[in-house]
C-alpha cells in the first residue's frame, strides 16, 4: 500500500506529465524541429517545479522509442509523420511516465498520401490506443500480467495488425523507472500478479510489421551504472558530474554540454558507455521499417480496479 505522501506524489506527477503532453501535441506539424519539441517538453517540465524522468522521446514513423534530439538535431517533424512522444515527470522522486501517437497534420496531408494509406496509418493509431483500454480495464490487485498482455494483442489483432513484442511496459518505484515488473504486449503466459499500491506504465505498441524493433545506431539517452576508475581526468570529472545529478534516472548527453565541451564530452561518453559505467539506450526501429504507434497511461494499482494518473 502506498503512504498518502506517495499518493500525492504520483498523481501530482501524472497531472502535470498530462498537462505538458496535451500542450505539446499541439506543436506537432509540419515544419517543427524535434529538438524545440524536446526543449518544449522538457522546459515545461521543469517550470512545473517537476523534475524529468527521461529525456523526452520523440520517435517518428518506424522509429519505435528511444530517440531523443541530440545537440543541434536537425530533423524536423513532416505532413503524415507518425510522431511518438513519450514523456514523464518526477515528483519527490515519485514518476510519471506516458506517450501519445499523433499523425502530423499539414495542408496537403491528401496529396502525399493515398486514402489507403492514411485509413491504415490511423488504424495503427486506433490499435495502441484501444488496446491501451483494454489494458487498464482488465488491471486490478490479483491480475495475472499474462492477462494484461492478452488484453493489449486481442485488441491489437481486432486492428489486423501486431504488437510489438520485444517491448513492455514496467513497473514504477521511487527513483525506479524500470522498477523490475514487466507488462508483456502479448499473452506470455505470465502468472506473476500485481499487488495493490504497485505502480505500472503500460504501454502497447501497434504496427503492420512482424513486430520486434531492433537496435540502430547512435546513442542520446544514458543511464549511470557504476563508479569506475579511468586513465582520462575529463572521463573521470564526467562520470562524477553524472553520479551526482543523473544517479537515478535516465539523462540526454544533450544535457551536459551546458557543462562540459561538446567534442571533449562526446569522448567521454564513448569511454564511459565502452566501459559500462554509464548505459546507452540505442534508438528502436521495427524490424520490417513498418510504421508504429504507441500509447502509454501510469497506473496505480487498487483492490478493484486502478487510478490512471495520466489521464
Amino acid at each position: 500500500m502506498l503512504e498518502v505522501d506517495e499518493l500525492d506524489s504520483y498523481i501530482k506527477a501524472g497531472k502535470i506529465a498530462s498537462d505538458v503532453r496535451n500542450r505539446a501535441v499541439k506543436l506537432i506539424k509540419n515544419g517543427t524541429a524535434i529538438i524545440d519539441l524536446v526543449e518544449f517538453v522538457e522546459g515545461e517540465i521543469l517550470k512545473s517545479g517537476a523534475g524529468i524522468s527521461f529525456p523526452c522521446n520523440v520517435s517518428i514513423n518506424e522509429i519505435t522509442a528511444h530517440y531523443t534530439s541530440p545537440l543541434g538535431d536537425e530533423n524536423k517533424i513532416v505532413t503524415g509523420d507518425l510522431v511518438k512522444l513519450d514523456l514523464g515527470a518526477e515528483v519527490n522522486g515519485y514518476i510519471s511516465d506516458t506517450a501519445i501517437t499523433v499523425m502530423a497534420p499539414g495542408d496537403n496531408l491528401e496529396e502525399l498520401y493515398d486514402e489507403e494509406t492514411l485509413e491504415l496509418n490511423q488504424n495503427i493509431i486506433d490499435a495502441s490506443a484501444d488496446a491501451l483500454e483494454a489494458a487498464i480495464s482488465t488491471v486490478r490487485a490479483g491480475v495475472e500480467i499474462g492477462q494484461i498482455g492478452k488484453a493489449v494483442e486481442d485488441a491489437i489483432h481486432a486492428h489486423k495488425l501486431n504488437p510489438i513484442t520485444n517491448l513492455t511496459g514496467h513497473s514504477l518505484q521511487h527513483w525506479n523507472l524500470h522498477a523490475g515488473i514487466s507488462i508483456p504486449n502479448y499473452d506470455n503466459g505470465s502468472n506473476v500478479k500485481l499487488e495493490e499500491g504497485q505502480v505500472v506504465a503500460i504501454e502497447p505498441f501497434a504496427t503492420k510489421g512482424i513486430g520486434i524493433v531492433e537496435d540502430i545506431p547512435g546513442s542520446y539517452i544514458f543511464s549511470f551504472m557504476k563508479n569506475k576508475p579511468f586513465r582520462m581526468k575529463h572521463d573521470e570529472k564526467v562520470l562524477k558530474y553524472i553520479k551526482e545529478n543523473h544517479q537515478y534516472l535516465p539523462f540526454s548527453s544533450r544535457w551536459l554540454t551546458k557543462n562540459f565541451n561538446e567534442n571533449r564530452l562526446n569522448a567521454s561518453i564513448r569511454n564511459l558507455s565502452r566501459a559500462m559505467a554509464i548505459y546507452p539506450y540505442h534508438p528502436l526501429k521495427e524490424k520490417t521499417n513498418s510504421w508504429v504507434s504507441q500509447k502509454e497511461h501510469t497506473i496505480i494499482v487498487e483492490e478493484d480496479g486502478c487510478t490512471v494518473t495520466t489521464l
